[in-house]
């Protein structure tokens, strides 16, 4: 199989996952599901945990031979060189409170570096999809083009955030610094907040506090639409990294806000 037969594979399995998920989590939106803290505090439904579960069940019939390490039932095959990660409802708050900006994320990694990412959004039937090398694909009933803003300064910056209590944990307090340059500052988002990025409506994100597949999928998402994505520190991002995400819609965003981060260390 050439490269981009491979290619072609894992992105109709990604499609076919996405699609399943989509088809689980949708009915339960507004509905008067049962919600579970786990020991992080963090919301779970079964929503979270029926897609996960039907997207696992795709991965075994169609690539038994990867690895797969879902937010919800863990790690398995991990030694494989090529990892799928999963998110079956990134954004459970607003989920829960029936706010549609969360998102089902896929990414498929290669010895740790993504290279697929997809990001669903299943009750507005928005989708992402980041090969990487290639331009992002996006489709939705509700227009957009997957471009980011270029020659954006940061005082120009439409700057989001998927909240304060996240930043609470951050490693140094740079990002109020990168806040006050900011034009505006927008908190709420989750995953979505990294799709509006590629669609040119957000200018610039920083969070912490990241687990791999909260951003393993955005990688492709934003580098295939003109965006850049790494740590604070301006170094990729790494599944043993310190948990920090800055993406910006253009490099020279990106430099002034490393360097801005980095400025109060």
């Amino acid at each position: 199989m050439t490269h981009s037969e491979e290619l072609g594979l894992f992105t109709d399995v990604a499609t076919m996952m996405a699609d399943a998920a989509r088809t689980v989590v949708r009915p339960w939106f507004r509905r008067d599901v049962t919600v579970d803290d786990k020991k992080d505090a963090s919301p779970v439904t079964i929503a979270d945990r029926s897609a996960e579960r039907v997207m696992r069940a795709i991965l075994a019939e169609r690539l038994p031979d990867h690895g797969v390490f879902g937010e919800e039932f863990g790690h398995e095959n991990a030694e494989a060189p090529w990892q799928w990660l999963l998110d079956p409802v990134d954004g459970t708050r607003a989920f829960v409170t029936g706010r549609p900006m969360f998102g089902t994320l896929i990414a498929l990694c290669h010895h740790g570096v993504p290279v697929l990412g997809l990001l669903d959004q299943p009750v507005l039937n928005e989708r992402w999809l980041g090969v990487k090398g290639q331009p992002t694909q996006f489709s939705s009933p509700l227009g957009g083009r997957p471009a980011t803003r270029q020659n954006v300064a940061l005082e120009a910056a439409e700057m989001s955030c998927t909240s304060p209590e996240m930043l609470e944990l951050a490693p140094h307090t740079g990002w109020k610094t990168l806040k006050a340059c900011a034009k505006r500052m927008t908190w709420g988002g989750d995953c979505y907040a990294y799709g509006l990025l590629a669609l040119g409506q957000i200018d610039l994100i920083a969070e912490c506090d990241m687990n791999p597949w909260d951003w393993a999928a955005l990688v492709p998402v934003i580098e295939g639409a003109g965006g850049v994505i790494t740590a604070w520190d301006g170094t990729p991002l790494r599944m043993d990294g310190d948990r920090t995400v800055l993406a910006a819609g253009s490099a020279s965003l990106h430099q002034q806000a490393v360097a801005t981060l980095q400025a109060d260390r």
